[in-house]
């Protein structure tokens, strides 16, 4: 099979990132964006997605930070699954964390497309605002080219909230993004291609 792998560079006037992927790995992680709840979060897509995730950011706010680092995650699943050959593609999770409870649905169709219900009480978890959960999810889903549908069933802790969607994306990733050997050669499309 072939490697899929990813590294994705990007500086500008407001970033600095450096991030390496393997989808087919074991859960390993290196992360560091100076924002110790965006590392928990990103950490818990690595661990549960089984992803291997090496990752250096640095960033004038949380804002561009959060966005540019979603940006290159999205970009180094697209790069890393290539034609997407072989994917089961569409999958789901349903992830309790103590009084929350999240749901991601997703699409690894070659079109990138978000419906999110998020609701959140403080709007901030340590530093890291709870309204850029949403940006995260919408830039990672346009760049990694696919259609996240993410729902908040219920909760009232904020951090449980964010970690179940979190688990969540990164179980419906792991399935998704698993080779099905029935069709291991083959685009799952009847377009026959996941271009968009």
């Amino acid at each position: 099979m072939v490697e899929r792998v990813a590294t994705i560079k990007r500086e500008t006037g407001e970033t600095r990132i450096s991030l390496e992927l393997n989808i087919d790995g074991s859960g390993r992680y290196e992360i560091d964006t100076g924002l110790a709840m965006f590392d928990h979060l990103l950490a818990q897509l690595a661990r549960h997605g089984r992803f291997d995730l090496k990752l250096a950011a640095k960033g004038d706010d949380p804002h561009h930070l959060i966005e540019d680092v979603a940006i290159c995650l999205g970009r180094a699943f697209a790069q890393a699954l290539g034609e997407r050959r072989g994917i089961i593609r569409m999958a789901d999770a349903t992830v309790p964390m103590d009084d929350a409870l999240a749901t991601v649905a997703l699409d690894m169709g070659g079109r990138g497309y978000t419906v999110l219900e998020l609701t959140f009480a403080q709007n901030d978890m340590a530093g890291f605002p709870t309204d850029l959960l949403r940006h995260f999810f919408e830039s990672f889903a346009a760049e990694a080219k696919l259609n996240l549908h993410a729902r908040i069933a219920y909760g009232v802790n904020d951090h449980h909230k964010a970690e179940a969607m979190f688990k969540a994306l990164s179980r419906a990733l792991d399935k998704a993004t698993r080779i099905d050997p029935r069709i291991a050669a083959a685009i799952p499309s009847t377009k026959e291609t996941l271009g968009g």
